[in-house]
């Protein structure tokens, strides 16, 4: 468990520094266009970016702190054993669903732009490095929810 912390905390703080970059650009980008008058060519585009770096990381991070959005009515109607059986389910269900969607799916997306050599028109960037954030969130859920079986953290 103190590896899952420390994971915990290492995608806190990279989510955090993310937004804090994402601020700064879009001030940037604020200043530019309404202050000197001519608005920065690489804000919008880096700030489109950070937003999917963010939404993809912290739906792993809200996935391991167990935050996300669920809808309990069949749980309640269960016992405890039931509830822990139906849990053991449904991680199983997002187990498959990110190993397949995210993860396979990821790494092939990473692969064709990388192949393709296709890279962002104003900052010049591979843009397999901005879709690499689809397989490493899978793995981070997938480890979250086999640590969540395995330790009973259901």
């Amino acid at each position: 468990m103190k590896f899952r912390k420390k994971i915990d905390t290492i995608l806190g703080i990279s989510l955090a520094i993310i937004m804090g970059i994402m601020v700064v650009n879009v001030l940037w980008q604020v200043f530019t266009r309404f202050v000197i008058g001519t608005p920065s060519s690489f804000t919008d585009e880096l700030a489109r970016y950070l937003m999917i770096w963010v939404g993809v990381l912290g739906a792993a991070y809200i996935s391991g702190r167990k935050m996300h959005v669920a809808i309990d009515l069949l749980p309640t109607k269960l016992n405890k054993e039931g509830q822990n059986k139906l849990k053991i389910f449904i991680n199983c269900i997002i187990i498959l669903f990110c190993f397949f969607a995210l993860v396979g799916g990821g790494i092939r997306l990473v692969y064709i732009t990388f192949t393709l050599e296709q890279y962002s028109p104003a900052l010049q960037i591979p843009l397999a490095l901005v879709y690499l954030v689809i397989p490493i969130s899978g793995i981070l859920i997938i480890y979250y929810k086999i640590t969540d079986i395995l330790y009973k953290q259901l």
